[in-house]
């Protein structure tokens, strides 16, 4: 009979893979192989995951992945952009392309005007135009229409994104540096194409690394696929199994981190978007559904939180104005005195940290 979890040793797990515990004095590099790639919807989230689990971290640090080619932004899991290793972007796409493929037809928005045409000829044509020069969606889309003149731009862009391992390559991404995305392929950006064989075995023990003990339903929420529960069955021999308090069963590596439910969990501040509290089916072990629906807003933006004692207690925001930025923190509920004034220093330290040409740095509560 498999032993029975609590949602504060879920929990513990949780933020001792995901760097939260303590922090790290890995490389960026390996803090982000270790938490299986950083949301990336929009270029800073990333920036800010790292500075809360790594000791030390400076933008430059990622920055540099970036531009030398270690590290890419790429579309993965759940249909959104991610920051990823380069091993990773090979080795998960293909993985994860069911999803693109049902975007094509299934999409509202883009398939009515895609409706008839020859996708694989569509995506050729893209690799090729990609292939001389990179280019943003609308140069893409732009060039596309002149061969389907009866289709809209960002229809035909849409089929090249779901069908090509199309990354956003720097200025995009770098810190301080603006603009629209500019894609390439793998391919040419990479000098390489996704994995001919890739194993999703692999992936799912990459996931429990970073997020487990979890269910197959979590696993699946982190990927935006179907079929895991086949891949944990084949995994099965080689993995611990759990249950958690509602009898939902877990798969875990067997000598992963599973710390005492006690261990002391600091104060934090998580950047938005971070992917903590997107990764999983039950979310429970980090925010509750009733915080969650305050967080994720209705458009899919993740604000930043604040976490206490490890759960999500509120949320966090920078305002800027002519020479002064200040933080404003939003508890949603009572937190200790002791708490607040460990979130207080922490929010200094990254003012300095993201606007150090700022003359004036406060922050406020929001009581």
């Amino acid at each position: 009979m498999s032993d029975t979890l609590s949602r504060r040793a879920l929990n513990r797990a949780m933020l001792d893979r995901q760097l939260l515990l303590r922090r790290s004095k890995m490389t960026a590099l390996e803090a982000v192989e270790q938490l299986a790639g950083l949301q990336a919807q929009a270029p800073n989230p990333p920036y800010f995951a790292l500075w809360t689990r790594l000791h030390g971290f400076r933008q430059d640090n990622l920055a540099k992945l970036l531009l030398d080619k270690s590290v890419v932004r790429i579309a993965l899991m759940r249909g959104t952009v991610h920051l990823v290793t380069r091993e990773d972007a090979l080795a998960w796409r293909p993985i994860v392309q069911p999803l693109y493929d049902r975007s094509v037809h299934g999409n509202t928005q883009f398939s009515p005007g895609i409706k008839g045409l020859d996708h694989e000829e569509i995506a050729r044509t893209a690799r090729k135009l990609l292939g001389e020069r990179p280019l943003s969606s609308g140069e893409l889309g732009a060039e596309l229409s002149k061969r389907w003149e009866s289709a809209g731009p960002s229809s035909l862009v849409h089929v090249a994104r779901a069908l090509l391992p199309l990354v956003q390559i720097p200025p995009r991404g770098v810190w301080g540096k603006s603009g629209q995305p500019t894609y390439q392929t793998t391919g040419d950006w990479l000098g390489a194409e996704p994995d001919a064989t890739p194993s999703p075995e692999a992936m799912f023990r990459r996931y429990l690394a970073a997020f487990g003990p979890a269910s197959v339903q979590d696993a699946q929420t982190w990927a935006g696929i179907t079929k895991l529960g086949e891949v944990a069955e084949r995994l099965r021999p080689e993995l611990r199994t759990f249950r958690d308090e509602n009898g939902r069963e877990l798969f875990d590596l067997p000598d992963a981190p599973r710390p005492d439910p006690d261990t002391p969990a600091p104060p934090r501040l998580l950047g938005p978007f971070d992917q903590t509290i997107l990764s999983y089916a039950d979310r429970t072990r980090v925010i509750s559904d009733e915080y969650r629906k305050v967080v994720i807003t209705h458009n899919g933006l993740v604000k930043g939180t604040i976490l206490v004692d490890g759960s999500v207690k509120g949320f966090w925001e920078i305002k800027t104005a002519k020479k002064a930025a200040s933080v404003v923190i939003t508890p949603f509920e009572r937190v200790p005195k002791r708490d607040l004034d460990a979130l207080e220093s922490s929010a200094h330290r990254l003012l300095a940290w993201a606007h150090p040409k700022s003359e004036d740095h406060s922050v406020h509560f929001v009581l």
